[in-house]
């Protein structure tokens, strides 16, 4: 099981890398056609916008790399990211749904496979990695009947 939860978190690193320099690469482009063309929107010049471009890119590359990088750290030690990481990897997830939303009307349905796809590998990993590795294996229970699947306790005679 271990190594199939490392191999679905290496995979997410992967693509989340993959897409990651997509998006870097989609921004500059884009950035380059409004400096070319000398577009505007609503008055703010060219060059601002060419700036906003390369500066969207940077931060969106470096947050889906960070991203990326959560999950290699998870595959490497096999440790699930907890606190602040796993936030981020949850916040990661999010925005690929929403994405994923706005890909169907704007891009088509092939990019929504894709962007479901990343959100599908990126919950994998989470879920794989959940809270139940939170308890070392080798620590026996405080009860005889906890474990993962119990939330309460009995309440017959």
């Amino acid at each position: 099981m271990a190594g199939r939860r490392r191999a679905v978190a290496a995979v997410t690193a992967l693509v989340l890398t993959m897409e990651a320099a997509v998006l870097v690469g989609l921004n500059l482009f884009l950035g380059k056609v409004a400096d070319a063309q000398q577009m505007s929107l609503a008055g703010i010049e060219p060059r601002a916008m060419t700036i906003s471009a390369v500066i969207g890119a940077v931060l969106v590359g470096g947050y889906v790399l960070g991203c990326a990088l959560i999950l290699l750290r998870t595959a490497l030690r096999d440790a699930p990211p907890r606190g602040f990481w796993r936030i981020v990897l949850i916040s990661c997830a999010v925005v690929h749904g929403v994405l994923g939303a706005f890909c169907v009307g704007l891009v088509g349905w092939l990019a929504f496979v894709l962007m479901m796809s990343v959100l599908g590998l990126i919950v994998w990993s989470l879920t794989w990695y959940g809270e139940a590795m939170a308890q070392p294996a080798g620590r026996p229970a405080e009860h005889p009947g906890d474990g993962p699947g119990v939330s309460a306790e009995p309440t017959g005679p």
